[in-house]
């Protein structure tokens, strides 16, 4: 009876030890990996967000806000090291969800909230018919200019063909005084959208049906014509192959510098508050007819660690509260990917250019599992092929080889 007595006692010490401990028994801190999109909006939101939920729950929350240009690293060596966090935010999901990683929508989210989601981001984050990449805001990429350095270079109107494109971009150039006919940015930040851009727009495509074609024919001569606006045309500015989209090609785009970049929603804002810039959104210049763009969602993604579910769920349907979603989308200047925050934001006409590129919006591959690690290789590496000397075929074929090894590997 003694020794029963003194086993009781020793657990519910264990119990209290654990408990005063953070473990599963109590309140355990609720880590959360936020990608920055603004330095204005992403950590002010997040923050507030945080504090709201550890109001209401009493559970702190462990928020890290990580820059673009080294979180998929930085998360990598996270899960390398066994230490994910609870909740992500990422624009790839699939090999996490492949890996058995990730809760299902079904596990976290509640029917109300699962069910506010606009259809087509819905199949976006999904892996073998299960949802696992939960639609965070969704972007359009389109065609900017600036109407000013157009009108100085005697530019009527924006290009619409490949032969325009160079043409304008040639005569903006031509105005000496530091101009710059287009902002290439193939740097790590982001080089798979501004690639991907540029392949639909010349006939490729990452993959046919399932097999991976990055070396195309089609692929090797837009990546060709991207090396040659660079290097022979030198059109572009110094060094595409390391400029990064945010800090680079944009930042030069707000100085007036640029006559033509590839942005979305976002840089918009940001050129109306600053009001220096005369600028006008058009669609992508095309070889192929019908001019396609990049439709982009991003995901917040949970990760199954012990005793987080309950916890992980409570956050997540507090960020998808359409109060919180819709007012955090709105300061971004995103688009939105839930039907309440459609109906919200639908009136605004600074938004009008964006939502009607959506229908022909294509996106990145991000169900194939293999995407992270081709995301990866290609923000690192498609660079190459634009800098002085850089062979576009044969980045493309190692490109190639990389992913069709990332696809056996699964």
């Amino acid at each position: 009876m003694r020794g029963a007595l003194t086993r009781v006692l020793a657990v519910g010490l264990a119990v209290l030890l654990l408990a005063a401990c953070g473990g599963p028994a109590g309140n355990k801190p609720l880590t959360v990996v936020i990608a920055e999109y603004s330095k204005d909006h992403t950590k002010p939101f997040w923050q507030g967000l945080a504090e709201q939920y550890t109001k209401q729950t009493g559970t702190k929350v462990e928020l890290r806000i990580i820059d673009w240009n080294s979180i998929d690293q930085q998360v990598s060596t996270m899960i390398q090291n066994n230490q994910p966090p609870d909740i992500l935010n990422l624009n790839s999901f699939s090999s996490y969800a492949r890996d058995g990683l990730l809760y299902s929508a079904d596990e976290v989210l509640s029917p109300k909230t699962k069910d506010d989601f606009i259809e087509a981001f819905a199949r976006g984050g999904e892996y073998r018919g299960q949802l696992y990449g939960f639609p965070i805001l969704s972007s359009a990429r389109a065609f900017f200019y600036n109407k000013a350095l157009f009108a100085k270079a005697g530019l009527a109107s924006p290009p619409k063909t490949w032969d325009e494109f160079v043409q304008a971009a040639r005569k903006i150039r031509a105005l000496g005084d530091g101009n710059i006919g287009y902002a290439l940015p193939l740097g790590p930040e982001e080089a798979q959208a501004e690639w991907s851009i540029w392949m639909w727009n010349g006939g490729g495509d990452w993959k046919a049906r399932d097999a991976w074609t990055i070396n195309s024919d089609a692929n090797v001569r837009t990546l060709q014509l991207l090396a040659d606006l660079a290097n022979r045309e030198k059109v572009t500015q110094v060094n595409p192959g390391k400029t990064n989209r945010t800090d680079g090609a944009f930042q030069l785009f707000k100085d007036g510098k640029v006559g033509m970049v590839i942005g979305f929603s976002p840089l918009a804002a940001q050129l109306d508050a600053e009001k220096k810039v005369d600028y006008a959104v058009a669609a992508m210049p095309t070889s192929i007819g019908t001019p396609v763009t990049l439709g982009v969602e991003d995901y917040l993604m949970a990760f199954k660690k012990k005793d987080n579910q309950e916890a992980v769920k409570r956050f997540l349907d507090l960020y998808y509260q359409p109060e919180n979603i819709t007012r955090w989308i709105s300061a971004e200047g995103f688009l939105p990917v839930t039907k309440s925050g459609l109906a919200q934001m639908s009136s605004n006409e600074k938004l009008k250019p964006y939502l009607d590129a959506l229908p022909n919006a294509r996106l990145a591959p991000t169900t194939d599992p293999a995407w992270d690690r081709v995301k990866l290789d290609v923000q690192q590496n498609i660079g190459r092929a634009v800098q002085p000397g850089g062979n576009p075929k044969q980045v493309l074929d190692q490109l190639q080889a990389n992913a069709v090894a990332a696809a056996g590997s699964r």
